[in-house]
């Protein structure tokens, strides 16, 4: 007798905490839930790319540029569904700001620009990097999407830039001083005069 309540005592304990575990297990999964949907909503929330408007010669000179178009369709189209839809986004972004490097227009093609791609990749990079993560630091990722507005504001000013100043007219000499100052040009300093007519 003492053993069958014995075992009905353990079978009941058994029972009992199985439910413990099972109440617990869905309390976690039910936090875990909520954390998952506060993180999407405040992404969500935070993502927006504030694409500049280019002036028309900006226009007609980047028509041909395939990887820009693509990079600002790629921005312009916002995920909704999921934060996976948004670290599957955070990877396309990654690997088109790397392809801005390609087919850069003529006019385009200077040290300024390209530092602004190569500043405009580091932030797309870190975006990748810290979405991607387990637990994502949403405060971090909310930073870095306002860097990036940053980033494309002085990209696409950089370029206006050089528009301006290819509109701005030579003055007098001015190129014939800018062949003086390109060191290419110089005579080589240990260079040996020959037959000079004041030597002899």
């Amino acid at each position: 007798m003492k053993f069958k309540l014995y075992s009905l005592f353990l079978l009941f304990t058994f029972l009992f905490s199985c439910q413990q575990d099972d109440a617990k297990s869905k309390a976690e999964k039910l936090k875990d839930i909520k954390k998952k949907e506060a993180v999407f909503y405040a992404i969500n929330d935070a993502w927006f790319f504030d694409i500049p408007e280019m002036t028309e010669k900006a226009r007609v000179i980047t028509n041909n540029w395939s990887e820009l178009r693509l990079f600002v369709t790629e921005l312009d189209q916002k995920p909704t569904s999921s934060i996976g839809a948004f670290q599957k986004k955070a990877k396309i972004l990654s690997k088109k700001v790397a392809e801005l490097n390609n087919n850069i227009p003529a006019e385009f093609n200077t040290t300024p620009v390209r530092s602004r791609i190569a500043i405009l990749n580091t932030k797309i990079n870190s975006l990748n990097l810290y979405i991607n993560l387990r637990d994502i630091p949403v405060k971090k990722v909310e930073k870095i999407l306002a860097e990036i507005n940053v980033e494309l504001y002085w990209f696409y000013e950089q370029m206006e830039e050089i528009i301006i100043r290819s509109e701005i007219p030579a003055e007098d000499g001015e190129p014939d001083f800018m062949l003086m100052k390109d060191s290419t040009r110089a005579i080589p300093t240990d260079a040996k005069i020959i037959n000079s007519p004041d030597l002899e």
